[in-house]
């Protein structure tokens, strides 16, 4: 599974900031736990040692709180360091491409008499970028904006981007067509293939947020993408721009690194 590794590096550092947070001598605080009754609707604390049970009065309801925090927080470290173990086992050796690699290490005369179980990432690139679509029309009076690639653009900001995403050997689609229900076809600015999803993930600049309606029409468009499962930080990626706040490339830079990397 594309990510998984992602993930379980996101998970082991989230439980190692879980271990950080529950004292390692949690054991030793207070000997003993906490038992509790209901009658009536009347509740009473007990402290449960080896030496016996004994009632513990509303006025020592502090001790009532340590016992049980003391459990919950031993339950929880014993949990995550459970955890953490199975995890690091399974970092130790585990990569998101291995079932792709039984095939790319393979000799090519080789690889020629094998059909692989899956499409391997490059198959898979190469296919999506050989497919052909038309674009969005430029009315007539459209600025003349072309990127390094060749290609004609709406804006000096668009440009940015796309000689960005050349210069850095990004393979994009600019513009093009994406039926979402409950709008029609829009055109997103750019269009990559997730390696990490195995999906298409987009790029929308918004470039002329200080104006009023601009910005309404922008936010109908993230709506209805949010409404159609693609939202914003997953397969949405979202760029701004006004007169005074203009686009730079540690923008583009961190939204790269993040998401396309």
């Amino acid at each position: 599974m594309n990510g998984l590794k992602e993930m379980l590096m996101q998970e082991k550092n989230r439980l190692e900031y879980i271990l950080s947070l529950v004292k390692e001598d949690a054991k030793s605080e207070l000997a003993g736990t906490l038992q509790i009754s209901k009658n009536k609707g009347r509740v009473r604390y007990y402290h449960n040692t080896p030496n016996g049970i004994e009632y513990i009065p509303k006025t020592e309801k502090e001790m009532a709180r340590q016992l049980a925090q003391k459990t919950y927080d031993m339950g929880v470290r014993e949990h995550a360091k459970k955890r953490l173990k199975q995890i690091s086992r399974i970092l130790l050796d585990y990569s998101d491409d291995e079932i792709e690699r039984l095939y790319t290490s393979l000799n090519s005369e080789r690889q020629l008499l094998i059909s692989p179980i899956e499409e391997t990432w490059e198959q898979q690139l190469n296919k999506w970028t050989q497919e052909e679509y038309i674009g969005k029309g430029f009315q007539e009076g459209t600025p003349l904006i072309y990127s390094e690639r060749g290609e004609r653009v709406r804006s000096k900001s668009e440009k940015i981007l796309a000689d960005y995403f050349y210069r850095k050997n990004i393979p994009y689609k600019y513009e093009k067509p994406l039926l979402v229900k409950g709008y029609g076809t829009v055109y997103p600015d750019f269009t990559f293939l997730s390696k990490r999803m195995g999906k298409e993930i987009y790029w929308e600049h918004e470039g002329r947020m200080d104006n009023p309606e601009y910005v309404r029409t922008a936010i109908k468009k993230i709506q209805t993408y949010e409404d159609n499962g693609i939202y914003v930080g997953d397969r949405l990626i979202l760029t701004f721009e006004t007169e005074t706040t203009i686009l730079n490339t540690k923008d583009i830079e961190r939204n790269v690194k993040r998401y396309l990397i």
